[in-house]
C-alpha cells in the first residue's frame, strides 16, 4: 500500500532541510573519495571502500527525497470541524489500565515515536480519525486487542 502524501508544514521544512544537508555532505564525501582514490590500490583501501558505501547511501536517500517531496501535500490549515479527530491532531488517550498516552497524527514521513508522532496510515491513527472526546477505540496490537478512550485532543497551529 502506498503511503499517504500528507505532511505538516514543519515536516516539509525538515525534509527540505535534510535534502540540503545531504547534498552538502555528498560534496564532502566526493572530495574525500577522490583523495582516497588517488592513494593507489583501491581494492585494499579502507577509506575508499567506506566513502563509496557512504556515497551510495547518500545517493539513495537523495533520490528518495527528490522523488517524494514533489508528491507531498502540505496540510496548513486545521479542519473546519474541530470536534472530531483528523490529520494533525494531538490526541490524549486513556489505556485500559488508566495510563495516559499522547499521539500526534502526522504524515508517514514524519514518524517519531519519541515525540509521539504516528503515521496517518497506522492502525491507531486510522481508528482515531473521525472520533470525538469520550469515544472508545479498539485496535489489535500483535496478538491482543487493546481498548483506548479519547480524553481530549487539540490542533497545533502551524
Amino acid at each position: 500500500m502506498k503511503s499517504s502524501p500528507y505532511i505538516t508544514a514543519e515536516g516539509m521544512f525538515r525534509l527540505n532541510q535534510e535534502l540540503s544537508e545531504r547534498w552538502q555532505r555528498r560534496r564532502e564525501v566526493v572530495q574525500a573519495l577522490a583523495a582516497a582514490a588517488a592513494e593507489g590500490d583501491r581494492s585494499e583501501n579502507a577509506e575508499y571502500i567506506y566513502r563509496k558505501k557512504e556515497l551510495r547511501e547518500l545517493d539513495r536517500r537523495i533520490r528518495y527525497l527528490q522523488k517524494r517531496l514533489p508528491d507531498l501535500k502540505v496540510v496548513h490549515d486545521t479542519p473546519d470541524n474541530q470536534d472530531k479527530i483528523f490529520f494533525g491532531a494531538r490526541v490524549t488517550l486513556e489505556t485500559e489500565t488508566g495510563d495516559e498516552v499522547t499521539y500526534r497524527i502526522v504524515g508517514p514521513d514524519e514518524i517519531d515515536f519519541e515525540k509521539g508522532n504516528i503515521s496517518v496510515d497506522s492502525p491507531m491513527a486510522r481508528a482515531l480519525l473521525g472520533k470525538q472526546v469520550d469515544d472508545e477505540i479498539t485496535i489489535r496490537v500483535q496478538e491482543e486487542t487493546r481498548t483506548f478512550f479519547v480524553l481530549h485532543f487539540i490542533y497545533l497551529t502551524p
